[in-house]
């Protein structure tokens, strides 16, 4: 498309956007707006998921300490490669 054909689509459809006035269900948003702010299940979902990352943080801590050193994990991956 040239540039006159694309302007044209996209004033289109900005006219569309413009004066769409879609009908509004005024029950459901009364229902919406009366209802809980969410925050509970939110608090609900983020302590899920602190629970799994504990499960995996125990896991991996071994990589995570002093202890491990990747270089050497990487020393006998090259040793083997080469001989």
């Amino acid at each position: 498309m040239g540039r006159g054909r694309q302007k044209a689509k996209q004033t289109k459809v900005a006219r569309q956007l413009k004066y769409f006035s879609p009908d509004t269900d005024y029950n459901a948003l009364q229902r919406e707006l009366a209802g809980s702010d969410g925050h509970d299940d939110v608090d609900a979902q983020v302590a899920e998921v602190e629970d799994e990352s504990d499960e995996y943080s125990a896991e991996y801590s071994a990589e995570d300490s002093e202890e491990y050193d990747e270089t050497d994990e990487y020393a006998d991956w090259a040793a083997e490669r080469r001989g």
